[in-house]
């Protein structure tokens, strides 16, 4: 991976004394970063090989509930290990974070080291290489949006995540005098990510107070999906360094616009881009449409992987640049799927569906795995949707709901052929949850409109 350090340099740099700290961690189903801190010198002798953790780790919700109903892992099995496997290719430097270096890790089963299939980075490789069997390289890059509060994380719970300031008074997308104002904190995030090795391009205000918005450039997808995932823990341990909170939440609150997290991909083949065809429609080629046709097809069946909590289904509403339909058009922010590049060498097709939540190696594998069924069915693209596709009656719904979204997961034959019956089961399960802790929830909302007229 491109901005790495080898094993031997983060040796080098444990003798010399400029690193004592290694985070070992490997990604929970909910796309954080999650594992150990090692004294250095104990890391590059012996654990480099590998570690342990608690096999629950892949089979809680955010807020580290053990709920009943997985296959794999429960009271009754008596919790036990996973194996945690630094992947020495991820090995970097963490500016932000004195004398310390981070490597991802895959999960591996405790007695045969066998790949754990539900582990997000196992999921996407499984679509990787499936893709690879094809003959091709899916490259990708996602955009992070989220917002910047005045107060700190710790101020924020203690006042009952009541009263939330933006740190901004006003909408500032693409505004200079305003993200100047936010500069304390964006700047380290920028220099700090690309000194990780991250290929950082831009940040600016997005389109709301407070808003702001991460571009990084596009790699090869197991690459994008660590990158993002680096970013957005970056991103929280710098502005909470800053005495700021940022938050992911898609959706917090009702009269605010929401935050994404937009995909962009394309397919390449002897690292060439394979998605353009000189002379062709739009700069597409026939693979191309194939490849959208069925990402498009089969977005209700994995919206829970772009959408996974209650709160993300708040942010989907006409006139918010967050879609509701599942059609595509060309360079149009009101369709879930836009064409970018058109007539380019970087033609590709950006989903718009997915939330600043998501955990990007789901999202990314449900989305190959579409792109993949539909090249091998040769499905055929429909024709571009123009105009206001709010207003698109004819087209196709995002599921509006968690619960919707689930039972287009449970049911859905294509994902369980391309990531297996057990993974599917396994996130169904996750999904079920969510909307069971919500259900049992009293609302404030439900108290204020209902205490005293009700």
């Amino acid at each position: 991976m491109a901005g790495c350090i080898s094993f031997d340099d983060l040796k080098s740099r444990v003798a010399d004394g400029s690193i004592d700290t290694v985070l070992v961690c490997f990604v929970d189903m909910q796309g954080r970063l999650t594992g150990k801190r090692f004294h250095a010198v104990n890391f590059v002798e012996t654990s480099f090989k590998e570690t342990h953790c608690c096999n629950y780790l892949l089979a809680t919700d955010l807020e580290m509930a053990t709920p009943d109903g997985y296959a794999s892992t429960s009271w009754e099995s008596g919790y036990g290990d996973y194996v945690m496997a630094p992947d020495l290719s991820t090995i970097r430097v963490t500016p932000w974070l004195e004398g310390t270096a981070m490597v991802l890790c895959d999960v591996l089963d405790h007695h045969t080291h066998a790949p754990v299939p539900h582990d997000p980075r196992a999921v996407l490789k499984k679509q990787i290489a499936r893709l690879k069997a094809l003959g091709f390289e899916a490259m990708m890059a996602t955009e992070l949006e989220f917002f910047l509060f005045e107060k700190s994380f710790e101020e924020i719970r203690k006042g009952g995540f009541q009263a939330l300031t933006p740190i901004s008074g006003y909408n500032e997308d693409y505004h200079i005098l305003q993200t100047t104002k936010e500069e304390h904190v964006m700047r380290p995030i920028r220099n700090h990510l690309f000194a990780a090795g991250l290929p950082i391009e831009n940040t600016k205000g997005e389109a709301e107070a407070g808003q702001e918005e991460l571009n990084i450039r596009y790699a090869a997808a197991l690459d994008c999906a660590d990158h993002h995932t680096i970013a957005k823990h970056a991103i929280k341990e710098i502005a909470w360094q800053q005495g700021h909170a940022a938050s992911f939440l898609p959706k917090w609150h009702k009269d605010r616009v929401g935050s994404s997290s937009h995909v962009h991909q394309s397919l390449w083949k002897d690292g060439q881009p394979i998605f353009y065809e000189k002379g062709g429609k739009l700069g597409k080629s026939k693979l191309m449409d194939h490849y959208m046709a069925g990402l498009i097809a089969y977005a209700p069946d994995y919206t829970f992987f772009l959408a996974p909590y209650i709160n993300s289904y708040k942010r989907f509403a006409k006139g918010t640049f967050a879609p509701t339909k599942t059609v595509w058009s060309v360079d149009n922010r009101t369709a879930g799927f836009r064409l970018c590049g058109e007539g380019t060498k970087g033609v590709r097709v950006e989903c718009r569906i997915g939330g600043s939540d998501l955990n990007p190696y789901l999202a990314q594998a449900a989305m190959l795995a579409a792109g993949i069924k539909g090249i091998e069915d040769k499905m055929e693209l429909a024709p571009p949707t123009t105009g206001d596709v709010y207003e698109d009656a004819k087209a196709q719904d995002i599921p509006q709901t968690l619960r919707a979204a689930t039972e287009t997961l449970r049911g859905s034959t294509f994902l369980r052929d391309a990531m297996g019956d057990d993974v599917i089961a396994h996130y169904t399960r996750c999904a079920e949850w969510e909307q069971e802790e919500f259900d049992r929830t009293v609302t404030d909302w439900e108290i204020a409109r209902g205490f005293e007229r009700a």
